[in-house]
């Protein structure tokens, strides 16, 4: 990226943009002012006697050692983090590396945390990623992984989008490092959009217009796969979260009674039940795999809308038809004037990293994880997998000629800061449940009042839990 005034200007309304409270405009990004060299960086010891920290290995990797990573194999793949591993090998030429890739992080992980031989690194991500709240006195925290040094010699803490670092944080421990800035939206072709005259829907009563439109074409609103039916649960929540405020959001982050409740919600859960009733939605979606399904949408395009975080890019980039010119817009509120504002945003850091306090090779994990958030490692991962990560300044304002990138800038623009997002369903690993009831729901099931009963149960079930630990969001 040049240091234009067009290109600053892009950069600082990035930062801006993400990751920070609704309502609060973050500072640019700044970054250190090392020259790049190597030096000793004396800090302190328990007796408050300074000590010496080697910046080229500063959590003192033993280079005979070996590393394991598993990484959620989902929209993003592994070869990012293999990426990293390589680089990291240039310095460590002795050390073997293991990274390998799963879409079933708990199934086979969770059994490694019981037994004391997790491995060193984790992406904890996907449909079945482990509930943070089981593991979390088994993290190692992080904060020495951002305040040591990149390759470059910045500070890293100095080098990511501001607001980025809360995700990752769990009753005052920070203990993930959340990779990726993650737009959540709806996905549309832009070249079917022109060819047919149509506009992005900015309500719900629009986005059912449009899907009486699309069905005189003989094409349906929606689609949606058997592991991904939750994609519409995020998109209820941050339309009614859009519609109705933090009185909705916090209700929900915290469990409490009654949230699934809310008036904002059941408005949404209506509109979703009339798009079904009205056979909007392709046919078949709980019986079809996911990326299938999302290949109906991007690829034989069946379907015009489809919602999703901003992976789904590279996600389907083998299987997208020609020329479809992939673009995003906000999820869509109640009515014309939402509590949020019309271009109201869920954004956030996303695939959130983890290091064992158990792993083997504690030291290794989080030399992969710095290496990771070096400007190489980056780059690299913004130009291969059309998304941004935590690290500032690393997309070119051209999108790298994607499409979907430069609309995930545009929407950032738009928002003008009004960013907000949600964590509750991952923070108490609640989504496997929720995706037998959002199957029955878009299969036209289960009515508002089910769909509504079940999940409100869940949220009961897990609060009054003394099991689990709540962790109260303010």
């Amino acid at each position: 990226m040049t240091n234009d005034g067009t290109s600053m200007k892009r950069r600082s309304i990035l930062i801006a943009a993400m990751g920070a409270p609704l309502g609060v405009t973050l500072a640019s990004c700044a970054t250190g002012g090392s020259d790049g060299d190597p030096t000793e960086d004396p800090t302190e010891d328990g007796n408050g006697e300074a000590e010496e920290v080697d910046t080229e290995n500063p959590f003192g990797v033993d280079e005979t050692s070996s590393v394991e990573a598993v990484i959620f194999d989902g929209g993003y793949g592994i070869d990012y983090v293999e990426f990293a591993a390589d680089i990291m090998a240039e310095r460590f030429p002795d050390m073997n590396f293991d990274v390998s890739g799963t879409v079933n992080i708990a199934p086979e992980l969770q059994p490694r945390f019981v037994g004391g031989d997790p491995p060193d690194l984790i992406d904890n991500a996907g449909a079945q990623q482990i509930g943070f709240t089981t593991i979390l006195n088994q993290l190692e925290e992080l904060d020495d992984v951002i305040d040591a040094p990149n390759l470059e010699g910045e500070t890293i803490r100095d080098t990511l989008f501001d607001g980025v670092l809360e995700p990752g944080t769990f009753g005052g421990r920070f203990v993930a490092i959340n990779y990726v800035l993650t737009v959540y939206g709806l996905w549309y072709s832009g070249s079917l959009f022109e060819e047919y005259g149509w506009e992005p829907p900015t309500t719900w009563d629009e986005a059912k217009e449009l899907g009486a439109a699309a069905q005189e074409e003989d094409l349906y609103l929606f689609v949606w796969g058997q592991e991904a039916a939750t994609y519409y649960q995020t998109l209820a929540i941050d339309s009614a979260i859009k519609e109705a405020g933090d009185e909705l959001r916090l209700a929900l982050e915290n469990l409490e009674p009654d949230a699934w409740r809310h008036d904002a919600l059941q408005e949404v859960f209506q509109h979703m039940k009339d798009i079904v009733d009205a056979g909007y939605f392709l046919p078949g979606g709980s019986g079809t795999q996911f990326t299938a399904a999302q290949a109906q949408w991007s690829q034989e395009q069946q379907a015009i809308l489809y919602p999703s975080g901003s992976w789904i890019e590279n996600e389907m980039s083998d299987q997208t038809a020609d020329g479809f010119e992939m673009r995003g817009f906000p999820a869509m509120s109640l009515t014309d004037s939402p509590a949020l504002g019309a271009t109201a945003l869920h954004s956030t850091a996303g695939e959130p990293f983890i290091v064992p306090a158990d792993a083997a090779n504690l030291a290794a994990g989080k030399e992969l994880l710095r290496t990771m958030l070096s400007r190489e490692a980056a780059e690299y991962f913004a130009r291969e997998k059309l998304a941004p990560t935590i690290v500032a300044g690393t997309v070119p304002e051209d999108g790298f000629g994607s499409t979907a990138l430069v609309s995930q800038t545009e929407m950032l623009e738009a928002a003008s800061g009004a960013i907000y997002t949600h964590d509750f369903v991952s923070r108490y690993g609640m989504n496997q449940e929720m995706l037998v009831h959002w199957n029955s729901f878009l299969d036209g099931q289960t009515s508002v009042d089910e769909l509504t009963e079940a999940l409100q149960s869940q949220s009961d079930q897990i609060r009054e839990d003394d099991s689990i630990e709540i962790i109260e969001v303010t």
